[in-house]
Formats: structure tokens, C-alpha cells, sequence
């Protein structure tokens, strides 16, 4: 029916309980759900053997140690047991709503990429899903903190098998750009991408983000951000979930009529940028420079005249 598939932070402290919490929220979902965790992380191993979901040690990395995409999805593609894939980050609670908005879709779509805004919400303890009423629950203490994320975060990532090949880009996990990479190719290859915001309420269970040494300031901007940004190939191939082609609401599914704004407000976004650090930027530097020999001298002066007038004020 569905396979989801992620990795994972070590399994300690904090991490440890939200992210089983994750994952043992996705073997509800249906009992032929197959889930796979891919990484060798600390916990891993036991914490699959433990909610009895596939393990795959093995992952790719690149030259600083990081997680690539391109490895797990190729892999999961591969040895997945449906032709409908999930990859969905490992903080991401999952309810009914999100296999039935999937198999409403399905009636509809043979093949398409389905993503949906997330709701922030603050767990710490490892969940009760023993009780019957867990699911009504979580979705009342997600909605109550109205904690919905805006177009750009995005958690998670459900597809039909063949969507992503041999010519995805080794980005990685854990810093920005690779998630809008997967809606920009989805787009670009004729999938229809629908935002099924409006029918799951996927709850991410707020953290820290100490993994990265500069925490969230690293995650946006370091050098391996900046690596992934080029490897997509840059700010004309990434999308949000406001560039979604179709919507998933209670009528059905409809065409995104926001669409055409986005792209109008991505590209002055990308003229502002161009007009602040291709043109604005260098007049300025320029001009500074040209009168630096005046405000030298400028400065010069005003030093000469402080000193004389504390020259005056000595009894």
C-alpha cells in the first residue's frame, strides 16, 4: 500500500523519543505499511528491531560526512515493496488522514508527488498510542497551538515509484535546498504536484537544532547549504509547496490558481537581489572608496579640533 522511508539523528535525549514517536506513529497507518530507516546512527539498529521495521545500515555521504538524497531515494525505489514511496523527515508524526487523502489521490492520479504544510507542535515525552483516542489527541493539542508552518517547510514527500533517477544531484540531508529540489523536479517532469495541506495535519514535534555546531544559522547558510544550492541549480529550480499544481481539499482535488503569483513573486524576488548585491552593493563599496582620501582628511581635521578645544578647556 505505502512505503515510507528516512534516517535519523543518534537516538538519544530528546531526538531519541520524538523520533520513535515518528516512526511508530507510520506502522499504524495500515498493516501492510512498510517502513525503512536508512543510517547506521547510534540506536538505529535496535530501535528498528524494536517497532519491527526494515533496516538499511548502508548510506552514501559526502566528503564532510553528510547524508546524500540521491542514494536513499535511489535505494528505496529499489527495494521498496509498493509503487507508492514516502519520504517524510524523522520528526514527523502521521494520523489516518494522511493514507486516505493519499488514497482519494490515487483514485484520481496514477502518478504524482503529494506534499503538505506541517504543524508545529511541542512534545517531549514518548507518546501514549496504546490509548484508543491518541489520534483526536494529537490533532487537538496540534491545532490548538495553530502552529501551521508556512509554504516552505517541508516534511514530507510522497510519490509514485520512477519520479526520481539517475539524475538527481547529491544533495544532502540536514541543511536547506534539497526539499525544494524534489517539487521543482516533480514539475519539471510533468508530475502533478498537489499540497494536501488542507486534509492532513502532519505534527512536527519541535527541536533544537545542536546537531549542526552553528545550530539553525548553520543549517541555512554554511558551506554545505551553499553546496546544495548550487547543485540544484540554483534559485530558477526550487520550489515550495505554494508551487504546488493542484490542491487536495474536501470537494476533491482542484488546480492551484496561486500558481502564476508564485512565480511572479519568484522572479522579483531574484530581480531585488540583483538590484541590492549586483548594482546597489558595488556603487556603494565604489563610492566609499573614492572618498576615502576626503574622509581621511575629514577626520583628520575633526580629531585636530577636538584636541584643540580640550587644549582650551585646561585650566
Amino acid at each position: 500500500m505505502l512505503t515510507l522511508f528516512t534516517t535519523a539523528k543518534p537516538f538519544r535525549g530528546h531526538s531519541g523519543i520524538i523520533q520513535r514517536n515518528a516512526l511508530k506513529s507510520w506502522t499504524l497507518l495500515h498493516p501492510d505499511a512498510e517502513v525503512i530507516l536508512f543510517g547506521d546512527d547510534d540506536g538505529a539498529a535496535d530501535t528498528a528491531r524494536d517497532l519491527g521495521i526494515r533496516h538499511e545500515p548502508h548510506l552514501e555521504r559526502n566528503s564532510h560526512g553528510t547524508k546524500r538524497l540521491d542514494y536513499m531515494f535511489h535505494r528505496a525505489q529499489e527495494i521498496a515493496k509498493s509503487e507508492l514511496l514516502c519520504y517524510v523527515n524523522c520528526d514527523i508524526l502521521l494520523m489516518q488522514d494522511f493514507p486516505q487523502a493519499l488514497k482519494r489521490l490515487k483514485t484520481i492520479q496514477s502518478r504524482f508527488l503529494a506534499v503538505g504544510r506541517r504543524w508545529d507542535t511541542n512534545i517531549s515525552e514518548v507518546y501514549d498510542f496504546s490509548e484508543p483516542e491518541w489520534e483526536t489527541r494529537l490533532r487537538s493539542r496540534a491545532l490548538l497551538h495553530n502552529g501551521q508552518r508556512t509554504p516552505e517547510w517541508i516534511d514530507y514527500f510522497a510519490f509514485t515509484r520512477g519520479l526520481y533517477g539517475a539524475d538527481m544531484p547529491p544533495l544532502v540531508i540536514g541543511r536547506v535546498h534539497w526539499d525544494n529540489w524534489l517539487l521543482w523536479k516533480a514539475r519539471e517532469s510533468k508530475y502533478p504536484v498537489v499540497d494536501l495541506s488542507g486534509v492532513v495535519v502532519a505534527v512536527h514535534q519541535n527541536h533544537d537544532y545542536g546537531y549542526h555546531p552553528q545550530g539553525k544559522q548553520g543549517v541555512w547558510n554554511d558551506e554545505e547549504s551553499r553546496q546544495n544550492y548550487q547543485l540544484a541549480g540554483g534559485w530558477r529550480h526550487l520550489r515550495t509547496i505554494a508551487d504546488a499544481s493542484d490542491i487536495l481539499d474536501l470537494e476533491g482535488l482542484r488546480p492551484n490558481r496561486g500558481i502564476y503569483w508564485q512565480a511572479v513573486k519568484r522572479y522579483v524576488r531574484q530581480a531585488r537581489r540583483v538590484l541590492l548585491f549586483k548594482v546597489i552593493h558595488p556603487i556603494w563599496f565604489f563610492a566609499l572608496e573614492c572618498t576615502r582620501p576626503i574622509r581621511s582628511v575629514l577626520g583628520l581635521r575633526k580629531e585636530a579640533l577636538r584636541r584643540s578645544h580640550e587644549k582650551r578647556q585646561e585650566p
